[in-house]
């Protein structure tokens, strides 16, 4: 009897270390609770220079349905492609009422669009105010470094009314640490440098893509560009919700990735007459 207790009491340990493993297992599966600047999984890394605006909004703050149907007298159609769409039909989204686009130009200090020259001068060609952005990678190299990569590599400006300023698509991390392994004031610090030297070479204030939630994460919710770099806003969703401190209001607004031809579809705040306004400086 002894031993009949013994395998019971042993059996029972067992169980119990099991049902610990378990929970201890879900704990950790749950948001947040690999820390504020966790890097996703090896399987989950995409390869380097694949990433693209708004990459990272559905992981972590999710989608909820679209906006109404804008009103075309206040609010401007547009688009921003990389080289995840390839060669893109301007002639459709043209057609589909879609009026400016912004297309990837560079990433970090390591890569350049290939079908920057289709997807940039196809646009043009077609009727339509467009623009080229960066994609950060903060740990990479330096603000200035990746500034100057920018503009050498397709992110000048010039002033012909269809030539929108440079973007910093500044947001999570794809390849690691959603904050580049950076603070709060050294992220702050490397935006300045990337926009001092933008506007250096360009003569011209960048706008800044980002999402509410990453910005006050990886800068402590920063305040200070908002009265010099336009804001576009990521959030997919009926409304355009919180913005980043500092910033009354945005200039665009990315509200879906799952839009018509290309996928990524944004709201200028303004008819097109601003959205020109905004290409002439």
């Amino acid at each position: 009897m002894s031993v009949h207790r013994s395998d019971t009491t042993g059996r029972s340990r067992l169980t119990l270390a099991g049902v610990l493993l378990a929970a201890l297992a879900l704990v950790l599966t749950l948001p947040g609770a690999a820390g504020a600047d966790s890097a996703p999984r090896t399987s989950d890394i995409p390869p380097r220079g694949s990433a693209h605006m708004g990459m990272g909004v559905i992981e972590h703050d999710g989608q909820g349905g679209t906006p109404a149907t804008g009103d075309r007298a206040v609010q401007t159609e547009g688009v921003d492609v990389s080289s995840h769409q390839g060669n893109v039909n301007w002639a459709s989204l043209w057609s589909s009422g879609v009026k400016w686009s912004y297309v990837k130009a560079t990433e970090g200090n390591y890569y350049k669009n290939p079908y920057f020259a289709q997807q940039y001068n196809g646009s043009y060609n077609i009727g339509m105010i467009r623009g080229a952005y960066h994609f950060a990678t903060p740990n990479d190299s330096s603000g200035a470094n990746q500034a100057n990569y920018f503009v050498d590599g397709g992110g000048g400006w010039s002033r012909d009314g269809k030539t929108l300023p440079g973007v910093l698509d500044i947001e999570w991390n794809p390849y690691g640490a959603a904050c580049y392994g950076k603070t709060q004031a050294q992220m702050v610090a490397w935006i300045r440098e990337f926009l001092n030297t933008y506007k250096a070479r360009t003569g011209r204030d960048a706008v800044i893509y980002t999402a509410t939630s990453w910005w006050t994460q990886c800068t402590g919710n920063y305040s200070g560009f908002g009265a010099t770099n336009p804001l576009w806003v990521a959030r997919y969703n009926t409304t355009v919700g919180e913005l980043p401190a500092g910033w009354g209001v945005y200039t665009m607004w990315q509200y879906t990735s799952t839009g018509p031809i290309v996928g990524d579809h944004n709201r200028f705040n303004g008819a097109l007459d601003r959205v020109v306004a905004l290409a002439n400086g």
